[in-house]
């Protein structure tokens, strides 16, 4: 790979900082057609899957956080609250895996398409969209006789061919690429992206007036559940917000709700997230978190105007989450006052960690396209503004974790999750520590769902699950997922990591890492402060083997380099 495309692919991650397995068991192997449950459809469950957009590990009331989510801490009560799960670095790798049960270079996207480079065409692994090598969840589920409902980020293909549409969502409202405006000015990311939204795979070109995001989503996915509420058939639908990712907005008065809520600071906020997981039982009492970063100042060392812009950021990111719940509320309102909530599983989750990338990340952003926002005290948050978290408060969000989205530590890939599965539940309230992927999620909903999917899929081969189904462990039927569910592998942007259990590997360049494999134990340091390469040595290697075989089985391009000129 050309030195010069390699540095442009690896500038995202860059400037986030300097800007401030095992295969399926023979027994659960593919059988030659999709077959629908025995039993009579009526009483086959839902699954209604949300997924927040960059939301932090702490951020919900049942992990410890401060922004107001009755209605995510219920369902916590409600259900089981898992405090291990991991997802992906970023946002359309995690949701690749997520809809195939496939490691990110199977499904198509070893990197995401905003970044590829020209060494990477041609190579399936590195598609930049969900690949026809992998049959989508809701392909499968439509096939087995399931309603497909999706509202929200697909991220997973651009065009029509490749749109949720075209992969077994029979009905979608989707925005295409990663994020922009959340209001209906369409305003992207970064020029020369445009925010294409898609209804059924057609593209909508225009937006109600009063368009908010994650209140539109939510509108249509009722409107889609009420249709077809008489037919008996059980549904899945997909909710799939774009709050909080940046730029960040929310009503009004939902950010004026949060005024002076984080005045003193991202330190102090750091300190009372870790403080509030030791006191859930979710870390144990003698975690530390990973420090503030050098290149973010100490809050007592800015300017009154620089706190006060500041804090009014995160402000408007709490008012995001805040919102969501109450929208989410709606959602199981409607399956309350209809039936169907005591036969539906519902899971929520994060699709990565929060962001703590400036707006400058953005590929092709440019000086002129930020200045022409009015990010002003009155209209920050609101319509024609573009503000982020930044690294400040996406380390108080992600702690105790090093570091936050984008990265292969645990600031980057651990996420909130909480499920509920249909019928009572016997230990609902309870909390799982135990260690379980994403990649889980679509064979675990197969099979809750007496659905399977086979070799061959709409006249094209595909490849089988490398996930496994978690349902008794979702369940509380027990405690630990099946073997080897702890054995996954990661890398991204030339950024690497493997875990066995307890223990991590971990490669990352400089400025990031030291350049060279780390060895932690993720038990005793959830923070990956303490490198035990050196104390044990075998386990390094053995686990550095482990990860070359995880290269070699799905086709990893693997492009490490030096970093340390860009301190």
């Amino acid at each position: 790979m050309k030195k010069q495309q390699l540095l442009t692919l690896l500038a995202c991650i860059v400037l986030a900082i300097t800007a401030c397995e095992k295969q399926s068991e023979p027994t659960r192997s593919i059988t030659s057609a999709v077959e629908k449950a025995q039993t009579p459809q009526a009483s086959r469950p839902n699954i209604l899957l949300i997924v927040a957009d960059d939301l932090g590990y702490s951020d919900i009331g049942s992990f410890g956080g401060d922004i107001a989510t009755p209605t995510l801490d219920d369902l916590a009560k409600q259900g089981l609250q898992f405090t291990n799960f991991h997802v992906l670095p970023t946002c359309s790798p995690t949701r690749s895996v997520l809809m195939s049960g496939m490691d990110n270079h199977q499904a198509g996207m070893g990197t995401m398409g905003e970044v590829k480079t020209a060494e990477m065409e041609g190579h399936p692994g590195y598609a930049g969209y969900l690949n026809f090598e992998v049959a989508a969840l809701p392909e499968v589920l439509k096939a087995g006789g399931y309603h497909t409902y999706m509202s929200g980020k697909w991220h997973l293909g651009h065009e029509e061919k490749t749109s949720p549409h075209a992969r077994g969502f029979e009905e979608t409202f989707i925005l295409a690429p990663g994020g922009g405006s959340h209001w209906n000015d369409q305003r992207p990311l970064s020029p020369p992206q445009t925010m294409i939204y898609r209804r059924n795979g057609k593209v909508v070109n225009t937006l109600p007036d009063d368009f908010y995001s994650t209140k539109y989503y939510t509108d249509i996915l009722l409107q889609w559940l009420k249709q077809d509420r008489n037919d008996d058939k059980p549904f899945f639908a997909y909710l799939s917000y774009t709050a909080p990712h940046d730029p960040l907005h929310a009503p009004k008065e939902y950010i004026e709700k949060y005024k002076g809520k984080f005045d003193e600071g991202w330190d102090v906020l750091r300190e009372k997230r870790l403080q509030g997981l030791k006191e859930l039982g979710i870390i144990h009492k003698d975690a530390k978190s990973f420090p503030r970063l050098a290149s973010v100042k100490a809050w007592d060392k800015m300017s009154s105007e620089e706190r006060a812009k500041a804090a009014r950021d995160m402000e408007v990111y709490a008012a995001m989450i805040d919102y969501m719940d109450e929208q989410i509320k709606r959602v199981f309102d409607y399956l309350k006052e209809t039936g169907e909530y005591d036969n539906t599983m519902i899971v929520f989750f994060s699709d990565n960690g929060a962001n703590g990338a400036m707006p400058t990340v953005y590929p092709g952003q440019t000086e002129e396209y930020l200045s022409s926002f009015d990010n002003s005290m009155e209209n920050r948050g609101l319509k024609n503004s573009f503000i982020e978290t930044g690294p400040g408060w996406a380390q108080a969000s992600m702690a105790p974790g090093r570091l936050y989205k984008g990265f292969p530590s645990e600031g980057g890939i651990k996420s909130p999750m909480l499920v509920k599965t249909p019928g009572k539940m016997a230990n609902a309230g309870s909390m799982n520590h135990s260690f379980f992927h994403v990649r889980d999620i679509m064979p675990t909903f197969l099979e809750l769902a007496s659905v399977t999917h086979s070799e061959q899929f709409s006249g094209r081969k595909v490849r089988p699950m490398q996930g496994q189904s978690v349902l008794e462990l979702l369940e509380g039927k027990v405690t630990k997922p099946y073997a080897g569910a702890n054995h996954v592998g990661y890398e991204i942007f030339g950024l690497k990591a493997y875990f066995v259990g307890d223990w991590k590997i971990l490669w990352m360049p400089k400025p990031f890492g030291p350049g060279k494999w780390e060895l932690f134990d993720l038990k005793q340091d959830p923070a990956e402060l303490n490198d035990l390469s050196k104390q044990h040595p075998d386990k390094l290697k053995e686990m550095v083997a482990l990860w070359e075989l995880y290269k070699k089985e799905n086709k990893v391009l693997d492009f490490s380099m030096d970093m340390s000129g860009f301190e």
